[in-house]
């Protein structure tokens, strides 16, 4: 995926369960928040929801299915 910015995908990704959930964009976006807290640090937390809220509810999904291993 090409994001907008200097963005890396960083590895492991956390898993984050989208499926069944609120489809709310600001529910995805705290859940995708609160797992890669888990695995990585706030600094990288912070760019991907800076990604995720720079474009569409399209984007945001994209973001997070790229940053995270969604089910």
């Amino acid at each position: 995926m090409n994001f907008n910015t200097d963005l890396q995908v960083r590895e492991p990704k956390p898993e984050v369960q989208l499926v069944g959930n609120d489809g709310n964009a600001f529910s995805i976006i705290a859940r995708v928040r609160r797992a890669l807290e888990r695995e990585h640090d706030r600094e990288y937390s912070e760019a991907v929801t800076k990604e995720m809220t720079s474009g569409d509810y399209n984007h945001l999904l994209c973001v997070a299915m790229e940053t995270c291993e969604a089910f």
